[in-house]
C-alpha cells in the first residue's frame, strides 16, 4: 500500500520527471505520432533536452506562475522491501503537471493559463493521479487569479480527449495541424475556475 500526493517538483525529481514523460509518451502516443518523430521525441538525444528543460523549469522557471507538479506515490516498508530491497517512506514520482500563464495570441495572460503538460506514468494510471494532478493546478491558478484554463490534445488521443471532458473541459474551436510525416491535428480545449 502506498501513500499517494501531488507537491511541487524539486531538482532531484528531474531524473525522474523526465523518465516518466518518456514513458508516458512512448506508450500514449504509439498510436497517435508516426513512428519516427515519436522516436526523435523520446530517443536519447531528446531526453537529454527534456531533462535539462525540466530542470529549468524546477530552478528557473520563466515566471513565479509558472509551475512543474509531480505526483507521488510513498511507499510503506513492505512494498519497499518487496519491490525494491528499499527503505521505507520513498517517494516515486508517478507524474506531472506543468503550467504557466496562456501564450496564444488570442488569449489573455493575466487571466487566461495554459496545462502544458500532464502525463501520468504507464504504470501508475487508473490510480488517481491524473485527477489530483489537474486538481492540485486548477488550485494553483486560481491562487494565481487565472479565470480560464487551456490545453493543447492531440485529437485522436481519445483517453486524453475524455478525461478532460469528464473533468467539464471542452474544445473552444481553436486547432492546429503538426506537420509529422503526415498532418496530425491537435485541439484546444478549454474550462472556466472561477
Amino acid at each position: 500500500m502506498a501513500d499517494v500526493g501531488v507537491r511541487a517538483a524539486r531538482r532531484e525529481d528531474v531524473p525522474a520527471v523526465t523518465a516518466t514523460q518518456i514513458r508516458a509518451w512512448k506508450a500514449a502516443y504509439r498510436h497517435v505520432l508516426p513512428e519516427e518523430p515519436l522516436e526523435q521525441m523520446t530517443g536519447p538525444a531528446a531526453q537529454e533536452i527534456w531533462h535539462r528543460q525540466w530542470e529549468e523549469a524546477v530552478v528557473a522557471p520563466p515566471t513565479p506562475r509558472h509551475r512543474l507538479l509531480v505526483a507521488v506515490e510513498t511507499e510503506d516498508l513492505l512494498t519497499s522491501l518487496a519491490e525494491h530491497g528499499g527503505e521505507p517512506g520513498g517517494q516515486r514520482v508517478v507524474g506531472l503537471a506543468s503550467h504557466g500563464p496562456a501564450e496564444d495570441a488570442d488569449l489573455d495572460p493575466e487571466t487566461t493559463a495554459e496545462l502544458l503538460t500532464l502525463l501520468v506514468d504507464p504504470g501508475h494510471t487508473r490510480r488517481g493521479h491524473g485527477s489530483r494532478l489537474l486538481n492540485a493546478t486548477v488550485d494553483h491558478l486560481r491562487e494565481d487569479g487565472f479565470t480560464t484554463v487551456v490545453t493543447w490534445v492531440f485529437a485522436e488521443d481519445k483517453a486524453m480527449v475524455d478525461f478532460f471532458a469528464s473533468a467539464g473541459w471542452a474544445p473552444d474551436e481553436a486547432e492546429r495541424i503538426l506537420d509529422l510525416d503526415h498532418g496530425v491535428r491537435m485541439i484546444r480545449l478549454a474550462t472556466d475556475i472561477r
